[in-house]
């Protein structure tokens, strides 16, 4: 029954693409013949207009690759500086992944890299990883091969290069926004104006300015092209060539953007559950949906394979809702049409799916062995209310700014660029077209084959009602989370920019008004020319002195007391030596001068989180003799103190390393809503510098500037006072 049904399906499908194709001509021919026009004018007016759309498009994206690689110039005087300088400007984790790039680049042949990676115990003491696994190295992988297979070694220096394929992506990012926009809206006026707001509200939509290496940087623009070519392919009356292209292209795009970033199902998922409630209101083909999920299945399983079969995938929500979606669709394709078990199976539809994919995900947890994204679990509770805790790590993540709610600030900026008050006008009609379409469906209305313009029914058409529900859940999820910000802005932009660039939307607000007075047609296509005329203009006069400032500003971004450190481990540290401190310093250590370290800025592994908290009560009020005893745990033979971190003075008392690991440690005691700090040692990262006994038998200062303070860890502990 299966296997005919799904027969069936492909051949209604073949039909419906090759009627379409039939008729699209003959449509397009009366409406000519009605005009007065050939079918030569207007295939020349259909080209020149993709022409001209595609030309906007892609000059937009190299356009803002190149502002980018100006602007990047101009803040860290790349060119005039050293490697050492360059190197220094990647902080964190962006650190960590560059130095992987280097190492490749390095080893005497690409199989020989890749083997060290995926075997690699040169990096954190003790401890062999599989980087490119642990870490998504991937963009490294293919970024090294390109810079080798196409002979840029003697061409230009591999930093340029790395930076360089990472801005070209975030001029493809650009363009497919641009496309998606103008798909939507049917003019690329939509899409230009798209790409004024994302770069005018830079700050918010993009992390690009404060670490490149990032692996959203390398993902988001694939999946910017997977919602463009599922914008496409979502639409009604698509020919078949361009729905074919379009499948292909969410093909290609879905698993490239699986296999860029470990995170990626989960925003998979949100999308998975907009076309969830896409299919359930019976608003959009229930075909192409269906084949959607395939997508993601074949991804899964392909991810899954290449990423050494990484479990996090099998026991993702993706895979199980995915699953359960599919097994709920089969259960109702065996049912027959008359029968009230398919009527009520029709009404229960949303509770059976989520019911199963709740349960399939539970047992697969049961089931298959992982550690992955347990502290994600943790911190949600947290985060929620459900639960309190005196966990390091936690309240570490929990004070971090990208985990906080969003701050007023960025809804004013928003406010500023106009950008909010239109997307709010624009979800508003949306929606409530949408409430219409789906009021009318449940009465039994069937959908228009082909919306007009006069009709004033933009809710009808199915990859617009995709994009109102997938903006919902990411801002939902921005509210809450202000680094999901980077996630839902971009959309924001597209959606505004479509929006008030759409005659059809401004109709579907004048059928509700009623206008007797004005033609609604003529008023709302003039609307539809005229609203995105006035803020492009106001955008410019306002907005472009202060980006052509930042392009003509030069910035200066120097950090001498880093220099002379890593100069100082170069020259003066043994070749075997392990240094511990911070994971944030750890990564920059790593890269500069290529030192093993103790531990590293990652937090999806639970002996690594483990680690960092253990090294992090150097800021601690413990004994020089814990202390040691947790530094030499490790194999470490160096110690590096950041006054930074020792002397903090942050914006909230009680986000402080040294205030959490009070808290964490029960050197803090709260009454009466205050805070007693109680302990009978003094915090280590001030006694050490003392230089007094017991800290200089355990530890000796070989190295200090303004910055930083490194000491050898005694291998022979003298107890001379």
């Amino acid at each position: 029954k299966m296997s005919s049904g799904a027969a069936d399906l492909r051949q209604r499908k073949k039909q419906n693409c090759t009627e379409s194709d039939k008729m699209a001509p003959e449509e397009r021919n009366k409406e000519n013949s009605k005009l007065g026009r050939s079918p030569k004018y207007m295939l020349i007016q259909r080209f020149a207009k993709l022409f001209f759309g595609c030309l906007a498009a892609v000059t937009s994206g190299m356009m803002y690759a190149v502002y980018l690689s100006t602007y990047h110039e101009r803040k860290f005087w790349f060119s005039s500086r050293q490697e050492l300088e360059r190197e220094i400007t990647f902080q964190g984790d962006s650190a960590i992944y560059y130095s992987f790039y280097k190492e490749l680049l390095k080893a005497p042949s690409f199989e020989r890299g890749v083997y060290e990676l995926t075997h690699n115990n040169k990096t954190i003491s003790l401890k062999t990883i599989n980087a490119v696994q642990q870490m998504t190295l991937y963009p490294e992988l293919i970024a090294s091969v390109l810079y080798q297979a196409s002979g840029s070694e003697e061409v230009i220096e591999p930093v340029y290069f790395y930076i360089g394929i990472v801005f070209g992506l975030q001029g493809i990012y650009v363009t497919a926004l641009f496309v998606t926009s103008w798909v939507m809206s049917g003019t690329w006026l939509a899409g230009m104006l798209t790409v004024a707001w994302f770069i005018i509200n830079r700050t918010d939509t993009t992390r690009i300015d404060y670490s490149i290496p990032s692996r959203e940087n390398w993902a988001l623009p694939y999946f910017a092209c997977q919602v463009a070519a599922l914008t496409g392919y979502l639409k009604k009356n698509l020919n078949c060539s361009a729905e074919k292209f379009c499948y292909l292209l969410v093909n290609a795009s879905t698993y490239t953007f699986m296999m860029m970033w470990e995170y990626s199902h989960y925003l998979l998922f949100v999308q998975a559950v907009s076309l969830f409630l896409l299919d359930s209101f019976a608003l959009a083909q229930t075909e192409k949906v269906h084949e959607v999920y395939r997508i993601y299945l074949f991804s899964l399983i392909g991810a899954y394979l290449l990423q050494f079969e990484n479990s996090a995938l099998l026991v993702s929500p993706l895979l199980s809702l995915v699953a359960a979606l599919m097994l709920s669709k089969s259960l109702q394709m065996n049912m027959k049409k008359s029968t009230f078990v398919s009527r009520l199976l029709k009404i229960m539809y949303i509770y059976l799916v989520l019911t199963v994919a709740v349960t399939l995900n539970f047992l697969l947890k049961m089931f298959i062995p992982h550690k992955e994204n347990e502290h994600l679990l943790k911190f949600i509770e947290v985060k929620l209310g459900l639960n309190t805790t005196k966990n390091f790590t936690m309240n570490w993540l929990l004070c971090q700014e990208s985990l906080q709610a969003p701050s007023q600030d960025f809804f004013l900026r928003l406010t500023q660029s106009s950008l909010l008050p239109f997307y709010i006008l624009v979800l508003i009609i949306c929606l409530f077209s949408v409430t219409q379409v789906i009021f009318r469906r449940i009465c039994g209305e069937p959908l228009k084959e082909t919306v007009k313009l006069e009709d004033g029914r933009i809710g009808e058409r199915p990859e617009i009602v995709y994009h109102v529900i997938h903006t919902i859940l990411l801002g939902c999820l921005a509210m809450c989370l202000e680094g999901m910000k980077y996630l839902w802005t971009p959309y924001v932009c597209m959606l505004a920019a479509f929006g008030v660039c759409s005659p059809e939307l401004w109709m579907t607000l004048f059928k509700w008004l009623r206008l007797k007075a004005v033609h609604p047609i003529l008023l709302a296509l003039i609307l539809s020319m005229a609203v995105p005329t006035i803020i492009g203009f106001s955008l410019w006069k306002e907005f472009f002195p202060r980006i052509m400032t930042e392009l003509t500003e030069l910035q200066e971004f120097y950090d001498p007391d880093t220099v002379e450190l890593m100069t100082w481990i170069k020259r003066q540290a043994p070749v075997a030596a392990v240094f511990a401190g911070s994971p944030q310093l750890m990564g920059v250590i790593k890269l500069c001068t290529g030192w093993m370290v103790s531990s590293l800025p990652l937090y999806n592994d639970d002996d690594l989180l483990k680690r960092n908290e253990n090294i992090y009560q150097i800021y601690s009020k413990r004994s020089a003799e814990d202390i040691y005893k947790i530094l030499t745990s490790y194999k470490a033979n160096f110690l590096v103190i950041e006054d930074s971190i020792c002397n903090e003075v942050g914006p909230v008392r009680g986000c402080r390393v040294k205030d959490l690991l009070d808290i964490a440690n029960g050197h803090v005691v709260c009454e009466e809503g205050d805070n007693y700090a109680y302990s009978k040692y003094g915090r280590f990262c001030h006694e050490i510098k003392m230089n007094y006994s017991p800290y200089v038998n355990y530890f000796t200062r070989v190295y200090w500037n303004r910055s930083y303070f490194v000491y050898k860890i005694n291998t022979v502990i003298s107890f001379q006072s």
